[in-house]
């Protein structure tokens, strides 16, 4: 296939955006080295509007929407998201075409004074914008307080440093990717805090139609990752979830088998749900989403 000169690469603004942006075009330099790169900076709903949970302002799609329009109207020909910010169905026309190598999954507990989670001492503040983490360690430490922050993480850390908050916590692939890994005091074990659906994961966007892109990207997909994150969306697909719903569901493989771990809770938190399950590991995207609509629907109902 003719290889096109150049694409335009849609990504968000801040610096973590940035960074996976740089490192993806890097590894699609070194594949195609006659296609050109060049990026699109892009201000979306989440980035314009930080004064209110993600929660009271819509849930999820606010930090892909103007990217995706950007797609739609031929301005960019390739979207670079996080993949945990891609709600559950995609724009009509557009399709995720490839997951690369997925980084760590996990969240990242960060304190002002260094101390450990459980080491905390009683009435802390802990700052997160997420309704997920909230509920979890929440209930394996009542005694705190989990406070709403939102911010890019250069300025969630401010706040921490400044006292607003004495603890907070972040995915830890995204300090990694940033070079920030020393802050991170303790990487949160999955049995205490699930992670989000396809977080440590990018999503590589297309439009469904322009075979051109789709077929560069190819050769950045991960089979497993591709698979673990179909299994994640399966869940919240069949928990209808955003950021609105307090969901957790995180795949992985061990061996030949597909562990699915999921966690959701209602918004008032007067119930919570985990549900787990172990399969022969799928042998494609659709097998491993039908295992998480399963799941799912066993959270959904009970």
């Amino acid at each position: 296939m003719r290889q096109p000169a150049t694409i335009v690469v849609a990504t968000r603004r801040s610096a973590l955006a940035l960074a996976q942006t740089h490192a993806t075009i890097a590894a699609l330099g070194a594949r195609h080295p006659t296609v050109t790169f060049t990026e699109l900076l892009v201000t979306t709903t989440g980035d314009r509007i930080q004064d209110r949970s993600l929660a009271a302002i819509g849930g999820k799609g606010l930090f892909i929407k103007e990217i995706e329009q950007a797609l739609l109207d031929g301005t960019a020909r390739l979207a670079i998201h996080s993949a945990k910010d891609v709600p559950a169905d995609t724009a009509p026309g557009l399709v995720l075409a490839a997951y690369p190598r997925r980084e760590d999954p996990r969240d990242a507990w960060i304190s002002r004074t260094g101390k450990g989670f459980m080491d905390l001492p009683s009435g802390s503040r802990v700052g997160t914008s997420s309704l997920r983490r909230a509920r979890q360690l929440g209930a394996a430490r009542p005694d705190l307080a989990i406070v709403p922050l939102r911010g890019n993480v250069d300025t969630r850390l401010g706040r921490c440093e400044r006292g607003e908050v004495d603890a907070l916590v972040l995915a830890c692939a995204g300090l990694d990717r940033l070079g920030l890994s020393g802050r991170v005091v303790e990487r949160i074990d999955p049995e205490l805090c699930l992670p989000a659906v396809g977080q440590g994961a990018l999503a590589l966007e297309t439009r469904a139609d322009d075979g051109e892109a789709r077929a560069l990207v190819a050769v950045l997909d991960d089979p497993d990752t591709a698979t673990a994150v179909a299994a994640e969306r399966g869940v919240m697909r069949a928990v209808e979830g955003s950021c609105q719903v307090p969901l957790a569901a995180f795949a992985e493989r061990r061996g030949e088998t597909l562990l699915l771990r999921a966690f959701l809770s209602d918004l008032e938190a007067r119930w919570t749900r985990r549900r787990a399950v172990s399969v022969a590991w799928p042998g494609d995207a659709a097998a491993a989403e039908a295992v998480g609509r399963a799941l799912g629907a066993e959270l959904r109902f009970g």
